[in-house]
C-alpha cells in the first residue's frame, strides 16, 4: 500500500495542507486549522518539499506556472476539465461556459461546474479563476474571500 504523507503550509490566506506519496501531490486544500500540524522536516518526500517551496514562491508572487508531480483523482471527464482550467492564463479568468466550449461540449456547463468544484488541486489547477458568465465571484471551496484575495494577488504581481 502506497503511504500517504501530508505538510502544512501556512499561506497569507490560511493554512494549506498538502497530501502525497514519494512520487506525486495527491491534494492541496485550504484547512480551517488555525495552526501547522505537519511542519516540513528532513523526513519530508522531496516531491511535498518542492511542492511546498512553490506554493512559498507563487504567494511571494515570484511563480505564475508549477512543476512538481502531481496527479489527479477523478473520472475522465473531470480530468479534461481539469486539464482546461491549467489553460487559464495567470491573472486571467474563466467561466464554466468558457470551459464547456474549450473541451467541445457546450451544452455541459453544469457538468463543468461540478467538475470544477471537486478539484483538489487548489491554486495549482486554477479554479479560482473560474467567474460568473456575469463577471461576478461564484462558489469556491476555500470560501469567496479567498478566491478574491487570489485573483488580486495574481493581478497585483503579473508580469
Amino acid at each position: 500500500m502506497t503511504k500517504i504523507y501530508q505538510l502544512d503550509y501556512e499561506s497569507p490566506i490560511g493554512i494549506i495542507e498538502i497530501t502525497g506519496t514519494h512520487e506525486a501531490i495527491r491534494s492541496i486544500l485550504f484547512s480551517e486549522e488555525s495552526q501547522k500540524a505537519n511542519a516540513l522536516n528532513a523526513d519530508t518526500p522531496s516531491v511535498l518539499a518542492e511542492c511546498y517551496n512553490q506554493l512559498g514562491e507563487y504567494f511571494k508572487g515570484n511563480r505564475h506556472e508549477f512543476t512538481f508531480p502531481y496527479e489527479f483523482e477523478g473520472t475522465d471527464f473531470q480530468k479534461t476539465v481539469w486539464g482546461a482550467l491549467k489553460e487559464i492564463p495567470y491573472a486571467e479568468t474563466g467561466s464554466y461556459k468558457d470551459i464547456a466550449v474549450a473541451i467541445r461540449n457546450e451544452k455541459a456547463i453544469r457538468a463543468v461546474g461540478s467538475a470544477n468544484g471537486k478539484n483538489k488541486l487548489s491554486i495549482v489547477i486554477p479554479c479560482h479563476r473560474i467567474i460568473g458568465s456575469n463577471g461576478k465571484l461564484t462558489g469556491y471551496a476555500g470560501g469567496l474571500w479567498r478566491k478574491e484575495w487570489l485573483l488580486q494577488h495574481e493581478k497585483s504581481c503579473k508580469r
